[in-house]
């Protein structure tokens, strides 16, 4: 299938490209880019006003697939990530039962050769059933297909146990994934601890929760050489670790949510189990740190940390609900409308960090949209103003506390190799805005 893509905005962080051009697509491939193409094509897709930028990829999701399939499967979640411009997606590891061997890499393979919308990229459990006791083996994990390791939603407590983990990574070239929380000092808190959990009489999660395991893994990253990835940092104290580490050179990389510099805790305004993520959304002074940090590259990648929940679930006490929200369809316009209509991104890092950054931490030959690449491309308009509706979501999980926040920036098409796996319905956009 032939497809041209007209009049576009360009964004390839890859080399640098940036200005309004065609793009020729053919078999899935990019075949060339210039200032005017004219050649037969089977779809012609006209994106005048918008930006043409590789597909986002997305380090950190939950697909609930196997064994929670009542929150969200591979088909609907990786649907969603269409909608929200991904191409590529990192599905954790903790589902029932967990991928920690190669039969659960083969079964996440199959998964995405019939059921998926978007790449797939296997992340392999650090522990056997996730239990902080006994490693995965990590060299049948690495043969299988797996990329990376991560024992998401709680960290490895046996420091031993996870410093000879992050030496067999390093070995088999595995990216270490980590959620820092030391689970000792979160007792039974549900939000950020300060002046708002008192208000709501919640019971708080403190900064060195985060900053604590932040210190730890960066520090046996620096004595095992293992290429350590920290995921959705919410804390100025994290920040100013990453930034320190990188200064001495450690193979350290991070990445941030929208949720984290969107929102504050001091915008939680009752207790409602939507607003319940881990971590925690944090105080203005952190977001402010989150915020710079991405501007000054100090925070390499925008994730999702995607976390579908019923609404059951979720529509509850955040006593009583599970941490997580959703995250796929939203990014984009919480990236527009809080950092690059804000002044901290341009609109290149901005697909930098959603795009070439991660393809790169993967060491994926994705994300770029050069001639002869993979054409795996995603349009939007920039300036389409909308109100978030859950209702219109693919996603199984509704649970937000975004829903009616009002927007810029609306995916409009997604390509997963050359092949439009979404497309904007016009007539409904037509008839929320008339």
């Amino acid at each position: 299938m032939v497809i041209i893509i007209q009049n576009g905005y360009i964004l390839n962080p890859a080399d640098g490209r940036e200005g309004i051009f065609d793009i020729l697509i053919e078999d899935g491939v990019i075949q060339g880019i210039a200032p005017k193409i004219t050649a037969q094509a089977d779809r012609i897709i006209d994106a005048s006003n918008c930006y043409v930028m590789p597909g986002f990829i997305d380090l950190h999701v939950h697909l609930r697939e196997p064994g929670f399939e009542y929150k969200e499967t591979i088909a609907t979640g990786t649907r969603a990530a269409a909608a929200g411009g991904y191409t590529t997606i990192c599905p954790m590891p903790n589902t029932k039962p967990v991928i920690d061997c190669a039969e659960m890499v083969e079964f996440l393979k199959q998964k995405e050769q019939k059921e998926a919308s978007v790449h797939l990229v296997c992340v392999s459990a650090v522990t056997k059933g996730q239990t902080g006791e006994e490693l995965v083996d990590f060299a049948e994990m690495a043969k299988a297909g797996a990329l990376a390791v991560s024992e998401d939603g709680k960290s490895v407590m046996d420091i031993c146990l996870y410093k000879e983990g992050m030496k067999k990574a390093a070995k088999e070239g595995l990216l270490v994934m980590a959620h820092c929380e030391e689970k000792s000092l979160v007792g039974k808190g549900v939000m950020n601890e300060g002046k708002k959990a008192e208000e709501l009489g919640l019971l708080g999660i403190s900064n060195s929760v985060e900053d604590v395991i932040t210190a730890r893994d960066i520090i046996l990253a620096k004595e095992t050489g293992a290429r350590l990835h920290l995921c959705h940092c919410s804390t100025a104290g994290s920040v100013a670790m990453i930034k320190l580490a990188k200064e001495q050179k450690i193979s350290v990389t991070a990445e941030v949510c929208p949720h984290h510099f969107s929102m504050s805790d001091e915008e939680i305004l009752e207790d409602d189990g939507n607003y319940k993520m881990n971590p925690p959304l944090r105080s203005p002074k952190d977001v402010i740190a989150l915020k710079e940090g991405l501007r000054e590259g100090i925070i390499d990648v925008i994730s999702t940390d995607h976390a579908p929940h019923s609404t059951e679930e979720k529509c509850t006490s955040m006593k009583r609900a599970p941490f997580g929200i959703v995250g796929s369809e939203t990014a984009f316009s919480l990236t527009m409308t809080h950092l690059v209509n804000t002044g901290y991104l341009t609109p290149m890092q901005m697909v930098e960090k959603m795009s070439w950054k991660p393809a790169q931490i993967l060491k994926l030959d994705r994300g770029n949209l050069s001639p002869g690449k993979a054409a795996d491309i995603v349009i939007a308009d920039p300036k389409e103003e909308y109100v978030i509706d859950t209702s219109k979501f693919y996603s199984k999980g509704k649970n937000t506390p975004f829903h009616g926040h009002r927007v810029f920036g609306r995916v409009l098409f997604t390509l997963v190799d050359g092949k439009i796996v979404y497309e904007a319905q016009k007539a409904e956009r037509k008839k929320e805005y008339d």
